[in-house]
């Protein structure tokens, strides 16, 4: 009896080690056609909001998503995917006068997945050298 329960104590420690030298696995890092459409959703919202008029400004601006842009980082576990948003931005203001001034321009805004968050992360951009 004490010899089975011995041998039943090493095979349980033994599985145990070998389970543990296994190591946690990661979350599993989403694929592409996973995470672009979430990159979409946010250029989505972005130009929601970048349209939204302005009463007291006058200015009425209309965004086009150029592109939208997801590369792959095999090196950042983390961070596997880095996404771009490209903008054409055409904004038309009227004066008291009723004289129409128009501009257009182009922004990008520079994403990263971040996996510990399940989402796309804004990334400001790297400030000019002095």
């Amino acid at each position: 009896m004490r010899r089975d329960r011995t041998a039943g104590v090493v095979m349980l420690a033994g599985v145990l080690a070998a389970l543990a030298a296994c190591g946690r696995k990661g979350p599993e890092i989403p694929t592409r056609e996973v995470v672009t459409p979430l990159l979409q959703q946010e250029a989505d919202s972005l130009k929601g909001d970048g349209e939204r008029l302005d009463p007291v400004l006058l200015v009425k601006a209309t965004w086009t998503i150029e592109g939208i842009d997801v590369t792959e980082r095999p090196d950042d576990p983390d961070r596997p995917w880095a996404g771009a948003i490209r903008f054409r931005i055409r904004s038309v203001m009227r004066d008291e006068q009723g004289v129409v001034t128009t501009d257009e321009f182009q922004r990008r805004f520079d994403y990263l997945y971040t996996l510990s968050l399940q989402r796309w992360v804004f990334q400001l951009a790297p400030s000019p050298a002095p």
